[in-house]
C-alpha cells in the first residue's frame, strides 16, 4: 500500500496540531513567546533551587512550604493592583520593569550563593520580590497580547502560550535539580537571570502599549471589579473555574494516594503529579481543532465537566497506568478550558479593563487551587481520600451543570460576535491595531497598511 500523499496529511495535521499563525504572521508576538518560553524554564529552575537551598540551610519542610506562602501572599494581594497599574500605564515599560526586577533579584541570588551568604530570610524575601514582579508582570504581559494580533488568532496565541508555561514548569524544574547537583545553586540562579535577557529584548522591540482608555480618570481595581459585576459572561470565566480548582482539585492527596493505593513511594507521587501536567502540554500541542468550535461558553462548561468526570474516576480506580490517563486527561481538559476563558477576556472585554482581568485571573488562578488543596485534604481527613477525591469530582460536575442552567448567554456566547454579556456591545476593537514605529508613522505610509498590518498593493486591495 503506498504512502498517503502530503496533501492529505497537511490538513490532518493543521486540524489536529497548535496553530502557529500567530508566529508566522507576527515579529513581535514571535519574540515575546520565545522571550517567555526560555524565561519560564529559568524561573522553574530558581523555583527549585531556592526549594532545595531552603531544605538544605533548615533541614525543616515547614520552612520549604513557608516558600509557597511567602509567594502566595504577594501574588493574591497584587494580583490586582498589578491588573490596575497595567491599565493606567505603558504596559510596554511595565513589563521591562518588572521583568527587569525578576532578573536582578535572580542575579543577587546567584551573587548571594557565590559569596556563601546562606540566609533564609534572605531567600524568603527575595521570594516575596519575586512574587511582587511578577503580579505586575502577568497583567501588562497578558494585555500586550490582543494589541500584537487580530482577534480571531488569539485562541491559538492562548493555545501557544500554554504550552510555554506548562512545558517551563515541566522542564525549569527537572534541568533545575540536575544543574544544582552538577553546579551548584549559584549557576542555577545565573541561568535564570541570564535567561531573561531574552524577554527583556523582546519587550524593548515592542512599540508603546498605552491603554485604550476613554476617560482622564485613574484605572482603579474597584472599577474592575464594577465592570466585572455587570458582565455576566466574564463572571462565568472565573466561576467555572472555581468550579475545578476548588472541588476537585486532589493534588494535595496524591502523597496519601501513592502510598495507599498503588504501594508505592516518592517515585509514584511525582508520576501523580507530572500526569495532568503532561495532559495539559498536550491539550496546547493537540489543540488545532479548537479553532472551528464559535460558542466558547459551550467549550468552557464541557471541559470543565470533563475535569470532573475524569477526577472521579480517577477516585474509583486502583491501577496506576489507568490512574494516570485519567488525570491527563483531566490536565488537557484543563487547559482546554483555560484557552477559551483567556481568549474570551482577551476579545470580550475592551482595552482599557484587560489588565485588571488579568489581575482577577492571577487571584483564581493562584488562589483557587490553594483552597482546592484545603478542602481536599479536609475532607479526605474526616472520610478518606477515595471519597474526597470522586465526591469533589461529582460536586465539580454538578455544579458546572448548574451554571450552565444559570449561565444561558454563556452558554450562546459566539466568537464571531464577541459579547461580555448584559447587554454588553462588542469592544471597540475586536482585531489588533497595526503596531507602526514611531519613525514609520507618516500618512503616507499609514495609508499603506491594511488593518491586519499587512502592507497593501497601491490600489488598495487585499
Amino acid at each position: 500500500m503506498s504512502a498517503p500523499a502530503a496533501s492529505d496529511t497537511e490538513p490532518v495535521k493543521r486540524r489536529l496540531l497548535a496553530d502557529i499563525t500567530p508566529l508566522r504572521t507576527s515579529a513581535d508576538y514571535r519574540r515575546l513567546w520565545f522571550g517567555n518560553s526560555v524565561t519560564w524554564i529559568g524561573q522553574g529552575m530558581t523555583t527549585l533551587a531556592i526549594s532545595l537551598q531552603v531544605y538544605d540551610i533548615t533541614r525543616s519542610p515547614f520552612a520549604v512550604g513557608l516558600v509557597g506562602l511567602f509567594t502566595l501572599v504577594p501574588l493574591v494581594v497584587f494580583g490586582l493592583y498589578g491588573g490596575a497599574i497595567a491599565d493606567t500605564v505603558d504596559r510596554r515599560k511595565l513589563g521591562l520593569a518588572s521583568s527587569t526586577g525578576l532578573a536582578v533579584l535572580s542575579a543577587a541570588l546567584a551573587v548571594a550563593a557565590f559569596a556563601g551568604f546562606h540566609r533564609v530570610w534572605f531567600l524568603y524575601g527575595i521570594v516575596a520580590l519575586q512574587a511582587v514582579c511578577a503580579a505586575l508582570n502577568a497583567p501588562a504581559r497578558s494585555s500586550m497580547i490582543p494589541r500584537l494580533l487580530p482577534a480571531e488568532q488569539l485562541r491559538a496565541a492562548n493555545a501557544l502560550n500554554s504550552m510555554t508555561t506548562t512545558f517551563g514548569t515541566l522542564v525549569g524544574p527537572s534541568l533545575g535539580g540536575v544543574v544544582v547537583g552538577l553546579a551548584g545553586y549559584q549557576t542555577a540562579y545565573l541561568i535564570d537571570a541570564i535567561a531573561f535577557s531574552a524577554s527583556l529584548y523582546a519587550m524593548w522591540r515592542l512599540p508603546s502599549m498605552l491603554p485604550e482608555r476613554t476617560g482622564t480618570k485613574r484605572a482603579s481595581v474597584l472599577d474592575g471589579l464594577r465592570f466585572l459585576a455587570t458582565r455576566p459572561n466574564l463572571r462565568m470565566t472565573f466561576f467555572s473555574d472555581f468550579c475545578a480548582m476548588i472541588l476537585a482539585h486532589p493534588r494535595a492527596l496524591f502523597p496519601a494516594v501513592a502510598v495507599l493505593w498503588y504501594g508505592g513511594d516518592a517515585k509514584t507521587t511525582g508520576l501523580l503529579v507530572a500526569a495532568p501536567a503532561f495532559g495539559a502540554l498536550l491539550g496546547g500541542v493537540l489543540s488545532g481543532w479548537q479553532g472551528r468550535i464559535r460558542h466558547h461558553g459551550q467549550a468552557i462548561l464541557l471541559s470543565v465537566a470533563a475535569w470532573g468526570t475524569a477526577i472521579a474516576l480517577f477516585g474509583l480506580t486502583r491501577n496506576l497506568w489507568l490512574g494516570l490517563l485519567l488525570l491527563a486527561l483531566a490536565g488537557y481538559s484543563d487547559t482546554v478550558s483555560m484557552i477559551f476563558r483567556n481568549t474570551m477576556m482577551q476579545v470580550a472585554a475592551p482595552d482599557e479593563m484587560r489588565g485588571r482581568l488579568q489581575g482577577v485571573f492571577i487571584v483564581v488562578v493562584v488562589g483557587g487551587p490553594r483552597l482546592g488543596d484545603f478542602l481536599a485534604g479536609s475532607v479526605a481527613d474526616l472520610t478518606s481520600p477515595a471519597v474526597a477525591i470522586t465526591g469533589g469530582g461529582l460536586a465539580c460536575v454538578l455544579a458546572i451543570g448548574l451554571l450552565s442552567l444559570y449561565g444561558k448567554g454563556f452558554r450562546r456566547y459566539d466568537a464571531h460576535n464577541p459579547t461580555a454579556g448584559a447587554g454588553g456591545r462588542p469592544p471597540r476593537h475586536t482585531t489588533a491595531r497595526p503596531c507602526v514605529p514611531r519613525r514609520l508613522r507618516r500618512p503616507e505610509i499609514i495609508r499603506a497598511v491594511g488593518a491586519n498590518g499587512r502592507t497593501l498593493p497601491p490600489n488598495g486591495s487585499s
